[in-house]
């Protein structure tokens, strides 16, 4: 699981910073950057909150009278990882403003 992030990590990256290092007019790298951005931050951010709302609510089943003190720190994280979500689409737009 470690690898895949830090693929991950390293292929947003790649991408990302030529972009943004580009003086001149659009560019081509810039359009498929912020593609791959906003792809790759949502197949994360899916991912990421499927595997919490999965823990949180085995963590209920396995424990119902704990439902109270698991909902409330689940929901922040949710909305913790949408926003991770959110500002990789905000890149995206700058990205696409460059190209």
């Amino acid at each position: 699981m470690q690898m895949s992030k830090v693929f991950a990590f390293l292929f947003v990256t790649l991408f990302a910073l030529p972009a943004f290092a580009s003086e001149g007019g659009g560019s081509a790298a810039a359009a498929i950057a912020a593609g791959l951005t906003i792809g790759i931050a949502a197949f994360g951010g899916a991912l990421a909150q499927g595997r919490a709302a999965s823990a949180a609510l085995e963590g209920i089943a396995r424990n119902p009278g704990a439902a109270d003190k698991i909902q409330t720190p689940m929901i922040l994280g949710l909305a913790l990882i949408e926003s991770l979500v959110l500002l990789a689409f905000v890149i995206a737009f700058q990205l696409v403003g460059k190209a």
